[in-house]
């Protein structure tokens, strides 16, 4: 028999929250909607952060991403890309993923990985918010420092199938307004170092008389964010900050 392939990979889990509460609605809608989102905004993500899709299942997700930093920068472009999206649709049809991402050695098949990486993240996912994104320590230990966003530390948790407690962390990309007892902010020496300069992308104005094109100018500004996050001389300000300043 020959010997299983491994690899050292980050891994991202993602599913939509109340999925089966939207199909009860509106099947064809739904479906209509997270194929719009797979080609529109997911798809074009995971090419942009060299990322391969290696499981689907209904509204289930599962990348590998060749480094920690990659996944983390696509779940929360991704994130923030579709919280956009949802503003202009009515409640009840707002579709919200959770994200969970996990680092780790896996086993190589054809097509898809296998492994207790991939198994931690599928848990990690679970304990996302919906439109959140939930780290294991594998991947806070490789990202701290490299990263503009604040990671909250939630404690150990026992997970099913999973030797050992899995210590989980929510990614902040913005203030918060309500009080969370339970989770402790990351020590300062977490964050970016002080002393690098900080860069602050400020949306652009769509000068057309199409409102459709704001789609177009927010991603200029959202590709810029991008590109100078990958700068680790620069601390790059998060785009939910900057945008705050839009018109």
């Amino acid at each position: 028999m020959a010997r299983p392939v491994r690899k050292l990979v980050a891994v991202l889990a993602a599913d939509v929250a109340g999925y089966s509460r939207l199909m009860g609605t509106d099947e064809a809608g739904t479906l209509f909607h997270l194929k719009a989102l797979r080609a529109e905004v997911i798809d074009p993500k995971v090419a942009q952060f060299r990322g391969r899709l290696v499981g689907t299942a209904g509204d289930s997700l599962l990348i590998e991403f060749p480094s920690a930093v990659d996944a983390l920068q696509f779940a929360v472009e991704t994130q923030e890309r579709i919280t956009a999206r949802n503003r202009d649709l009515p409640e009840d049809r707002r579709m919200a993923f959770r994200m969970g991402v996990n680092a780790g050695e896996v086993i190589l098949d054809e097509t898809t990985i296998y492994g207790d990486c991939v198994n931690v993240a599928a848990r990690l996912e679970k304990i996302s918010e919906p439109g959140g994104v939930v780290i294991g320590r594998s991947v806070y230990d490789q990202v701290k420092g490299k990263i503009p966003y604040t990671l909250v530390d939630l404690g150990e948790h026992a997970m099913k199938n999973i030797a050992g407690a899995v210590r989980a962390y929510r990614v902040q990309t913005e203030e918060r307004d309500d009080s969370e007892p339970s989770a402790s902010i990351a020590s300062a020496e977490d964050l970016p170092p002080p002393f690098r300069p900080s860069v602050a992308v400020l949306p652009f104005t769509n000068m057309s008389l199409d409102p459709e094109q704001d789609y177009f100018s927010d991603g200029i500004a959202e590709d810029l964010i991008t590109e100078l996050s990958r700068s680790q001389s620069l601390f790059v300000i998060a785009r939910n900050s900057s945008f705050a300043f839009k018109g």
